[in-house]
């Protein structure tokens, strides 16, 4: 009768995890939740990986490469020898793909793709990713400067306090789309036609598939949902619109694999199901659940159980996943990404991070860390080989600056920052001629939930900082939502947060540019003192701004002399200790066994659903 029971037992057991197991359902349990929706202001991978599968570019990486590309919704890739890249690389033609059809049944057309990038141009909200196509198609940075530049006047004086073109600016200001924008992107019978103002070699990497700011957005929805309506005498309305006011914020609507469902903020998860009408053939995975789970505990236990497919793992922790039969970890990914501590050299006065906002021993001054000093001592309490061998369990680099090794111009014998805690002493005692030592401070640290390894970064500073002047540094660690801390940042409320940064395209620029420069996307993060001391010419750097030397080095072709210039600017960026560069990620990656078919690519932003499907 045991025996009987025992075989009745174990067939219930094996019918319920049959009945567990679902082959249509993909579950990941990550960190976090997206920041926003809106393909032009999304600058996080946990928007990206969204986008990703929604939406759709003209191209995307072939496979693992990200130097190949194969075609999107574009039937071919541009090249100089099928005769679609053209006047010595200024010119760049698309031919769209017929028979696409959005996810509401509308069909892609030319035209689509000429608003998509026209209105991310024109809306390019700051702290966005539109600067990288402002820069590749134009030379400039942002809207503003080429406004500024067409118009012969600041922003502040072309537009009124309501955000209305003042009456003798008006056409100057519709003329800017008609004789700037509008031209450079333009509809060609069944082609789309870019033209750059000059060849800029990484602008196929720029719009490849990941970069959701080049993704196609279908023009009837968005200007029936409210977005720009496409004329030239109305643009401006929406240069300046507000994240949560944004009809894309917590929407998506494109020709991907997979259709937007629900974006749960309660729960901080995503649904996401199959596009049964997609032009390639429908995805295996059939719903896929983005979930935001921020303790590690219960990621592991859903892992384990079998609730979910892959999970964020705590390398901290990877050891505790080994040994099961039915989970796999794939490790050595290689990672174009670098993880930064940075610095707000001036901090808006209101913010509650500062304390007090005074050298009185309850709080900092706005620009306390526009003191090289004050730098110096935090990068001296971080101990980063510890970090590395017992938070990350060894999958992590050290890096003497923000550009991660496999990119131009990176040296590892350049010096890199040592944990010290007599230097973190010494340094404070130099801090504002003595008075940070002989008054005291107290701030705080912020990084983003659920992210073990920046909470341990954040926990070395304040514990080595602390121990190094007992009762002279007081520090607090904030545990802050992503989305709350990627507005604190953007608002410049933080005196320390600690970033990461994954590559937008696979050149020396994008992170030498991002971190260090004066118009980076971090510049305003880091606050006008820093803007102030990147484009201040340098007698140590023959005269030049560090600005100046930036941009010598994206326009030099001459591989040789521009590495050499981005060591000049990395060894500038480390005697001033600009920011605090921790490590280089090496990607490890959990998932049960029965996912088959994922592959890395150091440029996307998260999962390829489309890719995978499930199998016992």
């Amino acid at each position: 009768m045991k025996k009987w029971l025992v075989v009745l037992a174990g067939l219930i057991f094996a019918v319920l995890a049959l009945a567990a197991f679902d082959p249509t359902v993909y579950v990941e349990a990550t960190i976090g939740e997206p920041d926003t929706l809106d393909p032009h202001l999304a600058y996080d991978t946990a928007s990206g990986e969204v986008l990703f599968n929604v939406y759709e570019n003209l191209i995307a990486y072939k496979g693992r490469s990200v130097s190949e590309f194969e075609p999107r919704l574009a039937t071919e890739v541009p090249t100089v020898k099928n005769g679609l890249i053209k006047d010595g690389g200024k010119t760049y033609v698309f031919p769209i793909r017929k028979g696409v059809k959005f996810h509401n049944g509308n069909p892609l057309t030319p035209e689509d793709v000429e608003y998509s990038f026209e209105r991310g141009l024109l809306y390019d909200p700051e702290g966005g990713p539109m600067w990288m196509l402002w820069y590749a198609i134009f030379g400039v940075h942002s809207r503003d400067e080429a406004l500024e530049e067409f118009v012969g006047k600041s922003v502040d004086e072309i537009f009124d306090k309501s955000g209305e073109p003042k009456a003798e600016y008006k056409q100057k200001v519709i003329d800017f789309y008609k004789q700037v924008v509008d031209p450079a992107i333009e509809v060609q019978g069944d082609n789309v036609v870019i033209k750059l103002k000059r060849p800029y070699g990484a602008f196929l990497n720029i719009i490849a598939q990941s970069a959701h700011w080049a993704a196609i957005l279908d023009k009837e929805t968005c200007i029936k949902l409210g977005l720009w309506d496409g004329k030239a005498d109305t643009w401006w309305k929406w240069k300046d619109m507000e994240k949560e006011k944004s009809p894309l914020y917590a929407y998506a609507m494109g020709t991907g694999p997979y259709k937007f469902v629900e974006w749960d903020r309660k729960q901080q998860k995503v649904t996401l199901v199959a596009n049964e009408s997609y032009w390639r053939t429908p995805a295996k995975i059939k719903k896929v659940i983005i979930w935001g789970i921020d303790e590690w505990s219960t990621r592991k236990a859903m892992l384990e159980k079998g609730d979910a497919d892959s999970i964020a793992v705590v390398l901290e922790y990877l050891d505790q996943l080994r040994g099961n039969k039915d989970i796999e970890i794939i490790e050595n990914i290689p990672t174009l990404s670098v993880t930064v501590v940075a610095f707000g050299w001036s901090v808006s006065p209101s913010s509650k991070y500062i304390g007090s906002g005074k050298l009185d021993g309850n709080g900092i001054p706005p620009d306390f860390f526009s003191d090289v000093y004050a730098r110096k001592a935090v990068a001296a309490a971080i101990n980063y080989d510890a970090l590395i061998r017992d938070v990350l369990k060894g999958f992590g680099k050290r890096i003497p600056t923000a550009l991660p090794e496999g990119l131009l111009g990176f040296d590892p014998t350049l010096p890199l920052y040592k944990f010290n805690l007599q230097e973190v002493q010494n340094n404070l005692k130099k801090a504002w001629n003595g008075q940070a030592w002989q008054k005291g401070i107290k701030f705080s640290v912020a990084y983003n939930q659920g992210n073990m390894a920046r909470q341990r970064v954040a926990e070395m500073i304040k514990m080595y900082m602390e121990m190094a002047a007992p009762g002279k540094v007081k520090i607090d660690v904030q545990p802050l939502q992503w989305p709350t801390f990627l507005d604190a940042t953007k608002r410049g409320e933080l005196p320390i947060f600690i970033l990461g940064w994954l590559a937008d395209f696979p050149d020396p620029d994008n992170f030498i540019f991002t971190y260090y420069h004066s118009k980076g996307d971090y510049s305003g993060r880091q606050g006008k003192k820093f803007q102030e001391f990147v484009s201040t010419p340098r007698k140590e750097l023959g005269g030049k701004s560090l600005d100046e030397l930036i941009e010598q080095a994206a326009a030099e072709t001459d591989p040789a002399v521009r590495a050499k210039l981005y060591i000049q600017i990395q060894k500038f960026a480390i005697d001033n200790c600009i920011s605090i560069p921790v490590y280089q990620p090496v990607g490890v990656r959990v998932q049960r066994k029965w996912v088959k078919g994922w592959y890395d690519n150091p440029m996307r932003p998260g999962m390829d659903f489309y890719s995978v499907w499930k199998e016992q």
